[in-house]
């Protein structure tokens, strides 16, 4: 990583907390390693996560994944089954799983300004019974994310109220080019013409959501 000029880095844990000053005990006794009542209602109401994840020389991947709420299925009370869905095939997060188990997932509901954290140990599995329980338009899984939870917590709603994600008066005028175009401009060696792209994105976005 190149310096930049007139920047002070922070190398010291203790330097960070004189910076930070210390946990507020709220804060620091709100985790719990097994779910709550309110967790699996949480998470029942969820249709929306990013799962975080690393691989063993610490190279990061965020992944968001959405589904109908309730998609991630509570196994028992640490336990989570999180289903695989059609995507691009990269499959960072899954490779990165198999080079080191290690995640968080947050998980969002519209409208509410708090999240549901979750850090634990992860594993792919390609059967498990619970399977027919995560069927949506007629697509069951081939693989899901268990996840064996080691640390819960709501988060509060600040980083909501200051970016004011849920309030649409204060949502930027659309003005971004459209993802057909980001492909075009960004990505080398697209040889589709930007309509092409738009008709692409189109039928892929809608009639293959669910079948790859």
């Amino acid at each position: 990583m190149g310096e930049i000029m007139g920047t002070n880095e922070i190398t010291d844990p203790a330097e960070l907390r004189r910076l930070l000053g210390e946990v507020a005990p709220r804060a620091a006794a709100k985790e719990r390693v097994t779910l709550h009542a309110r967790d699996r209602e949480w998470i029942a109401n969820s249709p929306f996560i990013v799962i975080a994840t690393s691989d063993a020389d610490g190279n990061c991947d965020a992944s968001p994944k959405g589904d109908p709420a309730g998609f991630v299925k509570v196994l028992d009370d640490t336990t989570l089954g999180i289903p695989e869905r059609p995507g691009n095939r990269r499959a960072d997060g899954y490779l990165n799983i198999l080079s080191n188990p290690h995640l968080g997932v947050i998980f969002l509901i519209p409208g509410r300004r708090e999240t549901l954290r979750v850090n634990g140990r992860a594993r792919l599995v390609r059967e498990a019974d619970y399977f027919d329980d995560m069927v949506v338009q007629g697509h069951r899984p081939i693989l899901a994310i268990e996840v064996e939870i080691e640390q819960i917590f709501f988060h509060c709603a600040k980083a909501f109220l200051r970016s004011r994600l849920w309030e649409p008066r204060h949502w930027p005028q659309d003005s971004l080019p459209s993802h057909a175009r980001l492909v075009k401009e960004v990505q080398a060696g697209v040889s589709e013409s930007v309509a092409e792209l738009e008709a692409y994105y189109a039928e892929a976005y809608n009639a293959k959501l669910y079948r790859g």
